[in-house]
């Protein structure tokens, strides 16, 4: 069973595709369905491929595919196309190194220019984020950066600029982009974006101990700080990360 907006954004890939042949891009399909946020075409599109009426090829420009429509009953040809973090080490594993998509992703202010094709999506980038010190709880700026499709999974995203050394020994160094999958669940070991007393934001590995929450560094310099577990809010967790050169 699909939602109304599901249905409507499988109707208007379909009929794009038949008249043009190429899948329509993230702007016109968030025109089509009058939404505000191309983040919300992402969430559709995933949401269509896990129940198996689209299929994406990752590494290609503008390549959604209509594998069925609502009421067919031919079984889907191809599986959902879906990249998970799950099948790859986690944040909270000993080994964890997370994979590094290396280039000039520099923010691009909303608006000007966003994700053009179904290779990218624009991700809200809300600031600076200290893997050193808390720092006031973040704000969205409006700001936006692209991040390929081929990082994230099912879920809302946004990103977070880091500043500090405390997660060096995790792979994560000052100056870089992480890709938060937003929620409130995370499992110990797990870096996450933790929201203390509402008012301050740190990225750190959560460890909880009985009724209290652990927030540790990757780094021997930093000291682990532990609060009562009502202090702490977890605001999302880590599933990938983007450095420039």
């Amino acid at each position: 069973m699909l939602t109304r907006k599901q249905h409507e954004l499988l109707l208007f890939i379909d009929k794009h595709l038949r008249e043009t042949g190429f899948s329509p891009s993230f702007e016109e399909m968030k025109e089509a369905l009058d939404l505000k946020s191309k983040s919300g075409i992402h969430r559709l599109i995933s949401a269509l491929e896990e129940r198996g009426f689209l299929a994406r090829r990752h590494h290609r420009a503008r390549a959604l595919e209509v594998v069925r429509l609502p009421g067919d009953a031919t079984p889907p040809l191809l599986s959902p196309v879906l990249v998970s973090d799950s099948a790859s080490p986690q944040p909270g594993d000993a080994a964890f190194a997370p994979n590094v998509i290396r280039g000039d992703f520099s923010p691009r202010l909303s608006g000007v220019r966003a994700a053009s094709d179904a290779g990218a999506i624009a991700l809200p980038l809300y600031g600076r984020i200290a893997a050193g010190l808390p720092i006031e709880a973040l704000r969205d700026t409006g700001a936006e950066i692209e991040v390929p499709l081929a990082m994230l999974g099912g879920g809302d995203h946004y990103a977070l600029e880091v500043a500090g050394d405390s997660m060096v020994e995790a792979g994560i160094l000052d100056g870089d982009t992480v890709i938060i999958r937003r929620g409130e669940g995370a499992e110990n070991g797990q870096i996450v974006v933790a929201l203390i007393d509402e008012m301050e934001v740190t990225l750190k590995r959560l460890r909880r101990r009985g009724n209290t929450i652990a927030l540790e560094p990757a780094n021997i310099r930093h000291e682990t700080r532990i609060f009562p577990g009502e202090r702490v809010k977890v605001q999302g967790r880590l599933v990938g990360l983007l450095r420039r050169y």
